[in-house]
């Protein structure tokens, strides 16, 4: 049995989108601490590595489940991996500069301001990250 079967049809992209965040989440963090605390790898390259099974994870199920995308992987996985590069730093960019720019008006600690900013950059990151995999990434392919 597949999740679609537990979804109706016509639950919208968003809600299936958030439901492959969990489990790519759950996936690329078990990975991590699998890494980390069983292989005894470094941090840096548990939690490399444990993002990438995540970022593939979500490629795939947001390609078939989400987005339902005849898009094809030559032409999907370097707009896919393109757009989570450029999210990334265009909203943590943005949502630091943001919390600068309240904190102006507004004395905080510096980490409040750092805990802001993170909760606000994960919010940007992923609207854009949505809205680039629907219209840019996956989007279907006119056939004739």
């Amino acid at each position: 049995m597949t999740l679609d079967k537990y979804l109706k049809p016509t639950t919208n992209s968003l809600v299936r989108f958030l439901l492959v965040g969990i489990v790519n989440t759950i996936i690329g963090l078990t990975f991590m601490f699998f890494l980390l605390n069983v292989v005894g790898s470094s941090y840096w390259t548990s939690t490399f590595a444990g993002n990438a099974i995540g970022a593939c994870v979500s490629f795939l199920l947001n390609r078939t489940f989400t987005f339902k995308s005849n898009v094809s992987f030559y032409r999907g996985l370097p707009r896919f991996f393109a757009l989570l590069f450029i999210c990334y730093f265009s909203a943590y960019f943005c949502s630091e500069k943001l919390v600068e720019l309240g904190s102006q008006f507004v004395l905080l600690s510096t980490s409040i301001k750092e805990g802001v900013s993170v909760l606000l950059g994960s919010t940007l990151y992923t609207i854009a990250n949505y809205l680039g995999q629907k219209y840019f990434v996956f989007k279907n392919l006119k056939t004739a």
